[in-house]
């Protein structure tokens, strides 16, 4: 414990010196071994036993999480690595490998400057790296690669050292090809990852030993040692001659930048606001003498200290009683109560933080992830955080015991703050709660959670798929009248174009830029200047364009109009579902004079009625979520994993074959993937490896539309007919 608490004295030291701290990220696909890694990374600097390394998983501290040996919840801790006679403070988060949990990942990587990439030396990149590299670069974050499990490569395959060498290189081929086709400017200013200067590392997380070219100069081990050394199974030796903890951290230290350094690079990604303004310089130059400003990546529940929000601070200290406002919510002051740091599962009070550091506080009563939170009144807040996912499975949930509904409605709220991938939908009058999820496992953890954790007893219905509607066609313009018939709206409808599409999904375009800028993005896009410039609103993927000229108050009417596109957006006239992918043109308005004539009751149902009818006129389609899935075989059951797919109504489009396994690459609806674990387990005798991620919307086949569209209606207590235009417009 001496050890544990000098090291404790010599972290809050460090704190002060961003340029002796690297913030990281440990990244991979499902069981590469990240959590193995943690463990021996804090084994080395002091924090857990050497001998549990690797088998206490301290990082996963959830007993959900040990349960089923994978990593649920991001986890952060702080530890200090020594490196050519300095002391490094590094912060480093566990991140989850499954992809029901990838948005864990995203909000992990608004948090630090690099990210250690895991990819295992037998199965290669996989889905999920290429998911999580992906979202590294897009933040700005600095990979840095461990090939994990070599010593499978040496005694499962049998490989001689020359083939060893040559799987190796392939990885790092592969790997560098992704950075490259993702983002080429870093791969060319430096980011290629070159095992002769150190970016790589290679060993086993398991045994505890690593090498890399600048450690084997600095200690003497060689390539064929390694070999020897694995062949005979003296791992031991190995792990002495080699630390893991010393390989992987020395190229962190030297390879990943400081908050300073990196702050230069990552401000301009994930922040709009004007570089040259007070809190600008102070975020780009990380000053600890700036103006507080803090992201907040993840929340989670501590039964003594209530919420805690962690988050990245970029600029300014923060300490016990600082006063900050919460962008974005109306402007009251928050009082931090507590300021923390974590060490895996426990959190560690300090008296202040400086920028630079990944900060644990209470007190955040307004905060949500991904709020920007700052001491000055104003600010443009940092750009919201972008998941590669869309929740796609929904279950219903409702308290056992009535006398439960309460608390039920209160927990659902905290569920849906800690995890923002996740879509809650509460309805008080029916007492039925819906939670929407990335998948089965996903929801199948929350819902546990709630009975374990949370200690309400709860049903849940069977999962149902979250659809989507679009329109696929032009229509319009489409009058929508207010009750009292003296306001009119009229609307325009028709697709959004996908590259337009791709810039909202990819943060490119949104409200925080200022009007010229938009505009510019979206005219290199293809839009014609005019629409470009009277852009008003970003909903979802969908825009809300003001075409009108000279129209007398239509300012002070613009926001019940942006409620009522909102309400029909939320819920389409189909099947209730959201909508996505339309863009709406306002082309003409008419109101009555007297403001109490053109009320929230009157403005709010016309816009409604006009989208809705309006989608029905632009051919409005259901949209299913579609799901890639990678299954890895033995070459005798090809057949039986390809038939998995295709009685799945989906389709095959790839098979790569290496060695005596083959990889059926398809994609199939995630409405017939429910069960497909135990059935492809059973079909290919429990030899089979997959994966799925989602890979977007498809329109339902026409022959299918009414049953689902009818059988959507049913469940949601609508009107089981499909509806026309007519039933919008009075």
């Amino acid at each position: 414990m001496a050890r544990g608490k000098k090291s404790i004295e010599r972290v809050t030291e460090l704190m002060n010196d961003p340029v002796h701290i690297r913030n990281i990220g440990i990244v991979a696909h499902i069981d590469h071994g990240k959590t193995t890694l943690s463990d021996n990374l804090l084994a080395g600097a002091g924090i857990i036993s050497e001998e549990l390394a690797g088998r206490q998983l301290f990082m996963d501290s959830d007993e959900e999480e040990q349960a089923r040996g994978i990593t649920i919840d991001s986890s952060n801790v702080s530890m200090v690595h020594e490196y050519g006679g300095n002391d490094f403070l590094i912060n480093m988060i566990d991140t989850p490998g499954h992809v029901d949990f990838g948005g864990d990942v995203t909000r992990a990587m608004r948090a630090v400057d690099g990210a250690v990439v895991l990819v295992d030396a037998v199965e290669g990149t996989m889905p999920q790296t290429e998911t999580v590299l992906r979202q590294a670069l897009k933040e700005g974050v600095r990979p840095v690669l461990f090939i994990n499990k070599v010593d499978r490569l040496i005694n499962e395959l049998k490989v001689d050292e020359m083939e060893m060498q040559i799987r190796l290189g392939k990885v790092i081929d592969k790997v560098n090809k992704l950075v490259k086709g993702m983002n080429e400017k870093a791969y060319n200013e430096g980011w290629r990852l070159d095992a002769t200067n150190g970016t790589v590392a290679f060993g086993s997380a398991l045994y505890n030993w690593a090498v890399s070219v600048p450690f084997m100069q600095k200690s003497g081990v060689s390539f064929k040692e390694v070999y020897e050394k694995c062949k005979t199974g003296d791992m031991k030796s190995l792990a002495k001659s080699s630390p893991l903890c010393e390989v992987v951290l020395d190229m962190v230290v030297k390879h990943l930048p400081d908050p300073v350094t990196a702050q230069k690079r990552r401000i301009k990604v994930i922040w709009k606001g004007d570089a040259s303004s007070t809190e600008g310089k102070a975020m780009l130059n990380c000053d600890p003498s700036g103006p507080a400003t803090l992201m907040i990546t993840d929340i989670s529940f501590d039964p003594h200290a209530g919420e805690v929000s962690t988050g990245r601070l970029f600029s300014g200290r923060i300490k016990r009683g600082s006063e900050v406002y919460v962008m974005g919510t109306a402007r009251k002051v928050n009082r931090l109560q507590q300021v923390g740091i974590f060490m895996g599962p426990t959190r560690v009070e300090v008296e202040e933080l400086a920028a630079g550091n990944i900060a644990a506080v209470t007190g955040l009563k307004d905060a949500i992830v991904g709020s920007t939170v700052t001491t000055l009144q104003d600010m443009t807040p940092f750009e919201s955080l972008k998941h590669y996912s869309e929740p796609v499975v929904t279950v219903a949930v409702e308290a056992k015991n009535m006398k439960d509904l309460p608390k039920l409605v209160e927990v659902l709220r905290q569920v849906a703050k800690e995890d923002p991938t996740l879509q809650v939908t509460i309805n008080e009058e029916t007492g039925e709660h819906l939670i929407s999820g990335m998948g089965e496992l996903h929801l199948e953890i929350i819902t546990g959670r709630i009975k374990r954790d949370k200690g309400v007893e709860i049903l849940t219905s069977e999962p149902i798929v979250v659809y989507r509607e679009t329109a696929t066609q032009k229509a319009g313009p489409v009058e929508g009248k207010s009750p009292n018939r003296h306001n009119r709206f009229y609307i325009e409808l028709e697709p959004l174009p996908e590259e337009i599409v791709n810039l909202i999904k990819n943060g490119e375009i949104s409200m925080n830029q200022t009007q010229l800028e938009r505009r510019d993005i979206l005219v290199s896009a293809g839009m014609e200047k005019d629409e470009a410039k009277n852009l008003k609103d970003i909903y979802g993927t969908n825009m809300f364009l003001d075409m009108t000229k000279g129209i007398q108050y239509l300012n002070e009417t613009m926001e019940l109009i942006l409620e009522g596109v909102h309400e029909a957006l939320a819920g389409g006239p189909l099947a209730d579902e959201p909508v996505q992918n339309v863009k709406l043109r306002l082309v003409d308005v008419k109101l009555h004079e007297d403001a109490i004539h053109r009320g929230p009751a009157q403005v709010i149902p016309a816009v409604r009625s006009a989208v809705k009818a309006g989608l029905l006129l632009a051919g409005d389609s259901l949209l299913e979520p579609m799901q890639k899935i990678q299954i890895t075989v033995p070459t005798d059951q090809m057949g039986n994993a390809t038939a998995q797919i295709q009685g799945r109504r989906g389709q095959v489009f790839d098979m790569q074959s290496e060695g005596d396994t083959i990889t059926v690459v398809g994609k199939a609806p995630v409405a017939e993937l429910f069960g497909f674990a135990g059935d492809i387990r059973s079909a290919t005798e429990g030899r089979a490896m997959w994966n799925t991620e989602f890979a977007g919307f498809e329109i339902v086949p026409n022959n299918m539309t009414k049953d689902v569209v009818l059988g959507i209606r049913k469940r949601k207590g609508l009107k089981e007919t499909v509806p026309t235009p007519s039933d919008y417009l009075a």
